[in-house]
C-alpha cells in the first residue's frame, strides 16, 4: 500500500475554486484503478493550505492515475490556483496500531 500526501497552498481568493474542482472530481479520482481511499484536509491555522491524503495499491497505480484523463483535467486547473509550489510525499506503512 502506498500513501500519498500532497500539500497545496492556494491563493486566498481561489479556495472556493479549488473546493469546486475537488468536489466535481473526487469520485473520478476514487474510482481510478488502485485507489483505495481519498481525503481532503484543510489546515486549521492556514485556511488556504490543503492536503490530499490518498491510499494506492501500488506506485504503478498512482503513476497510471497521473497519466489519466482525469489527472490531465484536474491537475492543470488546480495548479493554476497555487500561491506556492506543492509538496508531495509518498510513504509505505511499516507499523499499524490495532
Amino acid at each position: 500500500m502506498l500513501i500519498r500526501i500532497v500539500k497545496m497552498t492556494f491563493q486566498s481568493d481561489k479556495i472556493d475554486d479549488f473546493i469546486k474542482i475537488f468536489e466535481e472530481n473526487k469520485d473520478a479520482i476514487r474510482n481510478q484503478d488502485g485507489c483505495k481511499h481519498l481525503e481532503l484536509w484543510q489546515d486549521k491555522d492556514q485556511p488556504n493550505v490543503f492536503s490530499t491524503y490518498s491510499l494506492w495499491e501500488s506506485e504503478k497505480d498512482l503513476n497510471q492515475y497521473r497519466h489519466s484523463d482525469t489527472f490531465g483535467k484536474v491537475w492543470p486547473a488546480t495548479k493554476a490556483l497555487f500561491a506556492e509550489k506543492p509538496i508531495a510525499s509518498s510513504h509505505i506503512q511499516r507499523f499499524k496500531l490495532d
